[in-house]
């Protein structure tokens, strides 16, 4: 018995088979890059569809990701719907289990630029965790870059998110909460000040005070994901950490020791240039 996602896709392709949009499942699976024969066996209901045929059903067919997964409102999406929806490329196992993609530094400008390209996802690294809430949705992560996030975040460190979609950024992403954003030019993470259904735009905020606040229009943004975890470099003990400190304290208070000697240095000569210069003998 297949499963729910699967029999609406089927519905799917016995609408357009009916309408004459496919003259034949075999038109229908070549037109997807899929075997006929694999197709036959998801019609017959004796394996379910995958992702990545979904994927490219909801590219070429307009299919309603919404009527495939929730099975609300209609099985197609208008053109107008279609031209602002977004796929978003995933990788998955041998098994058809969803991996998380990393975006390293290097790839990020990439990443905002190529992102609809199927081959620049798939050839980034991908790995996965074993907490049970990274099974469930699509989740990437991103190396996060310079100082804007300190305290919070810092160089080096990955953040781990789960994907928002753009329906939901209106009433789901939440004033204060950190997230990546990709634009069409870079890809950030910050806190969020959500103004999209009002002004339709993004307040990013920094916790690192010197960087000012700034605004991304919602037109100008690709993708949203909620940062739910982060992977740090590990850290010295406690008690390095502390012998860290005091030597970094004892360096200090040498230097300060220093400036004071040259400053005393400085005075008694000027004192003796002075006092030669008003001498009577002069």
């Amino acid at each position: 018995m297949s499963n729910i996602v699967t029999q609406r896709f089927i519905k799917c392709h016995d609408f357009l088979k009916e309408n004459g949009r496919v003259k034949s499942s075999r038109q229908f699976a070549i037109s997807l890059d899929y075997l006929p024969q694999s197709l036959s066996e998801i019609l017959k209901g004796r394996r379910d569809v995958t992702i990545e045929l979904l994927r490219k059903a909801v590219e070429v067919y307009k299919i309603s990701p919404v009527f495939i997964y929730i099975g609300d409102g209609p099985m197609f999406m208008t053109e107008e719907d279609h031209k602002s929806f977004r796929v978003l490329t995933i990788v998955t196992n041998s098994s058809d289990d969803e991996r998380i993609v990393h975006v390293p530094v290097p790839a990020q400008a990439g990443y905002a630029a190529e992102m609809s390209d199927p081959t620049f996802i798939q050839d980034l690294p991908t790995f996965t965790l074993p907490d049970y809430k990274y099974k469930v949705g699509t989740h990437r992560s991103f190396d996060v870059a310079g100082n804007s996030m300190e305290p919070t975040l810092f160089e080096g460190d990955k953040v781990i998110c789960s994907f928002l979609e753009p329906s939901l950024w209106e009433s789901s992403v939440k004033n204060n909460f950190v997230y990546i954003i990709v634009t069409r030019d870079d890809v950030v993470v910050k806190r969020v000040n959500n103004k999209l259904k009002e002004e339709k735009y993004l307040e990013l905020i920094s916790d690192n005070s010197t960087y000012e606040t700034y605004k991304v229009t919602a037109a100008d943004i690709r993708e949203i994901w909620y940062v739910r975890a982060k992977i740090s470099p590990f850290l010295p003990s406690p008690q390095n950490i502390e012998e860290s400190l005091r030597e970094e304290v004892r360096r200090l208070q040498s230097t300060v020791a220093d400036q004071s000697r040259l400053i005393n240095n400085l005075n008694l000569t000027i004192e003796k240039l002075l006092h030669k210069e008003l001498s009577p003998d002069q």
